[in-house]
Order: structure tokens, then sequence, then C-alpha cells
């Protein structure tokens, strides 16, 4: 062999152990799933990484047995491609800078990110490439006009515009967990077999990461979450209000917040026994989630209290929300419902609104208290409001 090839080797086996290491560092960072994901496919497009022009990335979904689509970086033209690589060379961006970059990526994605975040992919062999890539563990490459035609009637490479790519397992364990696309969509450079093998090798890394990070997240909701209910709980519902308050308060936005209480529920417990006493916990806890459909935190408070947090709503769109919410448990057919003293399971709710009527959080829980002592005190089954007087 020339010494010019051994050099050439030489220089490529350090370029790709200096990329590995940039990368590794950078994930050893985080336990954030998004951040990992991000500085995964950073490394793949970056030109101080492994260059290729964009890159997509899918999980396996495990309950769904599925791909779903979490993640692409890359320009969407081939004019937005020139800008980037222009400012990325004119400001001699380095691996790192463009790690960092990820607060900023977050705050509106790509035309390709938005692409790839609405693709789902069933697993099965019918479904395409990526689902062949994750049920086999093996990387595909589609890098002539000849295996181009095999899969020129896929939809999801439609979808993506992508021509000759290449994709590869993400692996932990002998598991797959996802899958990674690359291509060379504007440039048309050539995909070797020197740029398969190392983003094998490096999608093995990077799929491990992705693991640690499910892993760690996992166990962080756990942490955060009523064993009885699967709502978040007190300690969380604490952190969560702090969080909303910020937001609200940088903003100038609103924020209700709204205590439910299941109304004599001492005496459903005495009568029909601890266990259907936590059916009723769970099944209200359900519809309470189900009803609030997205537009609020639902937490347990503790014992058979709930609260709702309902960002950016003011007093009058909350309190509407607080009665479908009441009026979603008033209408159900719970179990034994007609040992109640009104024959039917009801909660009763009080609410108050930042900035209206508190500034800090003790004060917001406390007159949200007080507005469900009221309804307690004057009735039951009803939703009653704080008001200054």
């Amino acid at each position: 062999m020339e010494k010019k090839n051994v050099q050439e080797i030489l220089d490529r086996i350090r370029a790709e152990l200096s990329i590995f290491y940039e990368i590794g560092n950078a994930m050893r960072s985080t336990l954030n799933l998004e951040e990992i994901l991000f500085i995964i496919l950073t490394g793949v497009t970056s030109h101080a990484g492994l260059g290729f022009n964009r890159a997509m990335l899918f999980l396996v979904n495990e309950q769904e047995d599925a791909l779903e689509g979490k993640m692409g970086i890359g320009p969407h033209s081939v004019e937005e491609a020139g800008l980037i690589w222009d400012r990325i060379t004119s400001q001699q961006m380095s691996l790192e800078d463009l790690i960092s970059a990820y607060t900023f990526y977050k705050k509106g994605g790509s035309e390709l990110d938005k692409a790839v975040r609405s693709i789902k992919v069933p697993l099965r062999e019918d479904a395409g490439v990526l689902a062949m890539t994750a049920l086999e563990g093996m990387s595909f490459e589609i890098t002539t006009d000849e295996t181009r035609r095999k899969t020129e009637n896929d939809p999801v490479l439609r979808c993506l515009r992508t021509e000759h790519f290449v994709t590869v397992p993400l692996k932990a364990k002998d598991k797959v967990v996802g899958v990674i696309l690359a291509d060379n969509l504007f440039t048309k450079k050539t995909i070797l077999k020197d740029d398969i093998r190392t983003l094998t090798m490096f999608a093995n890394h990077a799929g491990l990461a992705i693991e640690n990070s499910r892993l760690y997240e996992q166990t962080v909701y756990e942490s955060n979450t009523d064993t009885l209910t699967r709502l978040w709980n007190h300690g969380y519902f604490q952190f969560l209000l702090t969080e909303e308050l910020k937001k609200a308060y940088e903003s100038r936005s609103s924020l209700s917040l709204v205590m439910f209480d299941i109304d004599n529920f001492k005496n459903y417990n005495d009568s029909m026994g601890h266990q259907m006493g936590d059916q009723i916990l769970r099944e209200v806890a359900r519809i309470l989630k189900t009803t609030c459909d997205g537009k609020g935190s639902v937490a347990r408070y503790g014992g058979e209290e709930f609260t709702v947090i309902l960002p950016n709503l003011g007093k009058n769109t909350a309190q509407e929300t607080a009665e479908n919410l009441r009026k979603a448990i008033e209408g159900y057919p719970f179990k034994g419902q007609e040992v109640q003293p009104t024959k039917n399971l009801t909660i009763s709710a009080g609410l108050s609104t930042y900035p209206e009527d508190a500034l800090d959080k003790e004060r917001l829980i406390y007159l949200a208290d007080m507005a469900l002592y009221e309804a307690k005190r004057t009735g039951k089954n009803k939703v009653c409001v704080y008001r200054s007087k």
C-alpha cells in the first residue's frame, strides 16, 4: 500500500475518533432526550461531524408497534442550504458551537423537522425501508438509481423528498430503539462505503445514549407521578405551578387554579370499602384528565382532592372549564354511587386566578382552597370562584 494511501486512512481514522470524542462528550452532558437527539443529528449533519446534508431520526414506540418521527435537522431547500452553510463557514462554527445552538432550535423547528414529526410508520415488512431497517436491525443503502427504483413507491420517502440515502438502526443492548435516515439531497455528494461504516459505528453509540435517556426520563416521570391515579403528585404540582406562574409573569397572561374535592367521599369509603374507594379515585382522575383535554395539568393534591392548573385562562373561561369537569363527574355512572346521600357521586370546586386574585403561589392555592370550602359549605356539587370583596 502506498504511503499516501496509508496517510489518508490514518487521517480519516483520526477525524472519526475526534468526531466520536466530541459528540460523546456532548451526549454525556445531558440526559434530556430532545437534547440527546439534537446532538446526534448535529453530529451526523455538521461539517465538523459526518457531513451529511440532512439527518432524520425515528424512535420505536413499542406500545403502538411503530416508528415515530422525532426530529429532523437540515435545510428545506437549496437556497436555505446555501444560507446555512455560508453562515457556518463565515462564523467558523465548530461542532460544539452547533450543538450549543439547541436553545434557538427548540423555539421553532425547521420545515424538515415538522415533516419528520408528522410521520408514523407501522413496524411491518410491507411498510417500507424505515420499517425494514428496524425489523432487520441492519443498514439499507439506497445510493444508486437502480436501488432507488425499489423504494419509489414508499410514501414516507416521497414526503421527505429523499432520493439517494442510507438508513441505519440505532441499537441498545441488541435491541433496535430507532432508525436514522441520512442523505445528501442538495450537494448530491455520493454516499461512500466509508460514510456508511462511520455512520453505523456512530449509531451504535447513539442508540445507547437514547436508551439511557429514556430510562432516566421514565425514572423522573415515575418519581413525579401518583402511584394510584397516575396523575402528577403533590410535589410535582408545586413545581409545575411555580413554573407556570413564571411563564404567566413573563408573558403577562392569566393563570387559573382549580381545586376539586370528592363530595362525601368518607361515606362512600365506609359503605363500599377502601378498594372501591381507590377505584373511584382512579376513575375521577381519568375523567378529569380526559375532559381537561390538554387545556391544563391535572394533579392529585392529596386524599380525595385534585387540582387543575389552567395556563392562559382568565376567571370566566376557567370557570366554564371547571363546570365542564364537574358535570362530567356528575354524569358518570360510578359503581355503588347510590350509597351517597344524593344518590350519585359528585365533586365540588374552588377557583382562583393570577394575577387578579393573587401574585404568588401560596396565596393562589389558599384562595382556591377557600373557594372550595365555600362550595362545600353551601351545598356541594358546585364551582365557587374567589372574588375579592
